[in-house]
């Protein structure tokens, strides 16, 4: 399986942004972007160059790409998916990213980043509708239940996670989450309201339009 191996830190710097990329870490005084606010590289600290419209959508589209964790192969078969169903391309290619099941056991509190869920997700650590899902790619629907297996439960790793789930208030508004059970059921499709993030989808549209 393909991976990238590029530094978390220089892809926020190069956003110009915090993408929460490292968890934890990234609300602490080590954040890159705290510490070198301006793009990496040795003239990171004089680029002042506007971008083309074709510069914009191309960050636009890597900054998406990053914040989810996944390649340029990936993403373009999330797009073209997106593409082939009927509604607002934009809005289905961010529901379509934010409904794979790393991303959702992110959302969850299960992980702090998008590599930790996926690590987790490809490690076998969770069930949808008591199955075990080993694809970090793979798409919940509504209706699904996404649990911790059986068989992981006592790892010293969720037993650490608990108690932080118990208190955890800030669930997406389309996961009905349950603590007793530390289960979690998708009841909606996630809206672009509701999932929150900072870009505009028709820009990136636009780039694979081209």
């Amino acid at each position: 399986m393909a991976r990238d191996l590029e530094s978390k830190c220089k892809k926020c710097r190069r956003a110009g942004e915090k993408l929460f990329l490292k968890g934890d870490r990234c609300n602490s005084p080590k954040c890159a972007m705290v510490r070198k606010a301006y793009a990496p590289g040795i003239h990171g600290k004089t680029i002042s160059r506007g971008l083309s419209e074709f510069g914009r959508q191309l960050a636009m589209k890597q900054r998406l790409k990053r914040m989810y964790g996944v390649l340029e192969k990936q993403f373009r078969r999330h797009f073209e998916e997106a593409k082939n169903k009927k509604g607002v391309t934009g809005d289905l290619l961010l529901a379509g990213l934010e409904m794979r099941l790393d991303s959702v056991v992110r959302k969850m509190g299960f992980a702090t980043s998008p590599s930790q869920a996926r690590q987790l997700v490809n490690h076998g650590h969770f069930t949808v509708n008591g199955r075990r899902v080993d694809i970090p790619s793979f798409q919940v629907k509504v209706g699904d239940v996404i649990a911790i297996n059986e068989n992981k439960k006592e790892s010293a790793f969720f037993a650490s996670q608990m108690p932080i789930l118990k208190n955890k208030k800030d669930f997406p508004a389309w996961v009905q989450f349950d603590a007793s059970k530390f289960e979690g059921k998708i009841v909606s499709v996630p809206s672009r309201d509701e999932i929150g993030i900072h870009v505009d989808p028709q820009m990136i549209v636009e780039y694979y339009s081209r």
